[in-house]
């Protein structure tokens, strides 16, 4: 099942129930006074966080979300029922924009839980408006209309740690050697077309589609899938030990890295991991490896079907992110 990161839905509080006229007669007295109780507050719309990444998906099919209204006043000033508030369930790391005020409301954490709609009052009864001067009132005020709006759910995975790099670059195959997850994996650019999740050692780890040039402004796979790196807390950059330049492939990656919403992701700890490490020479991959050594990062070196360079990559993931 394809992995569905974003979703529009239209949401509804609920009215408030009418105020009504009532008048309570008393047996057996010369009695009669406004009675008309209050209408009952419509419910409010809230979103809830649940460790579902596959949420969205069930939604696609019921798109418009609606509380209860309030009920209507009774007699002998009894109130309206109040509405029964509506909770969407949305996985951790939604970010839900109301596309009506720009209003933006995030879910960080399971059970997070955010009003985003608030229900209409209820309207008064005409035993409200009784007083001294006006004995016997005929007035009452219907509910007030509950908040709607248009929301843009868009999903932004929270892992620990996030693999990118170009198409191909082995960032499936890694992350199922690391973590024993079952992306699937072929000999072509593109493969992964959803963000692949696998746990090691009750770490997250995300794969995340294939970058190209231009990314950040929609070519490829686009920006879509880079926000599902903005809340990593560090990046595995594959750069295949196959490509004719691998410094270049990397500095590609970089750079939309660096354009998107203001360089947030370029500024994240990173590892620089040659993947592919069989297809090369080793002294080849020294030279290789030094010059990536240059910079600031840490660099690996990996083959999928090297163990002990897979176990040591595991070790050295795990001692930085703890």
């Amino acid at each position: 099942m394809s992995l569905v990161d974003e979703l529009i839905i239209a949401a509804k509080a609920g009215s408030g129930g009418d105020g009504v006229v009532r008048w309570l007669h008393v047996k057996g007295k010369e009695y009669s006074g406004p009675s008309g109780g209050n209408g009952g507050d419509g419910g409010d719309i809230y979103i809830r966080a649940v460790p579902d990444v596959n949420l969205l998906a069930r939604y696609r099919g019921s798109k418009i979300f609606e509380a209860g209204s309030g009920g209507a006043g009774e007699n002998r000033n009894k109130h309206g029922r109040r509405g029964d508030d509506f909770i969407v369930d949305l996985p951790v790391g939604s970010l839900v924009r109301n596309m009506d005020t720009r209003e933006e409301y995030e879910l960080l954490t399971p059970g997070d839980m955010k009003l985003v709609l608030k229900g209409g009052r209820g309207g008064a009864g005409n035993a409200v408006f009784k007083s001294s001067v006006n004995r016997t009132p005929k007035q009452s005020t219907p509910g007030a209309k509950g908040e709607e709006a248009t929301l843009m759910i868009e999903l932004r995975l929270i892992a620990d740690a996030g693999l990118v790099g170009l198409p191909n670059a082995g960032k499936t195959s890694l992350l199922n050697a690391l973590t024993g997850a079952a992306g699937k994996v072929a000999p072509y650019a593109f493969t992964t077309l959803d963000p692949n999740l696998g746990a090691l050692y009750g770490l997250i780890v995300a794969d995340i589609p294939g970058l190209i040039e231009g990314a950040s402004t929609g070519k490829g796979l686009g920006f879509k899938f880079l926000r599902h790196i903005s809340r990593t807390r560090m990046l595995l950059h594959c750069v295949s030990l196959e490509s004719e330049n691998p410094t270049a492939d990397y500095e590609v990656v970089r750079r939309e890295l660096s354009e998107f919403e203001g360089g947030v992701l370029a500024k994240k700890p990173e590892i620089i991991v040659l993947t592919k490490s069989d297809t090369r020479e080793p002294k080849d991959i020294q030279k290789i490896k030094k010059l990536f050594e240059k910079g600031k990062s840490g660099v690996e070196v990996v083959s999928v079907l090297d163990d002990a360079e897979v176990k040591r990559l595991q070790d050295t993931l795990v001692a930085t992110l703890r």
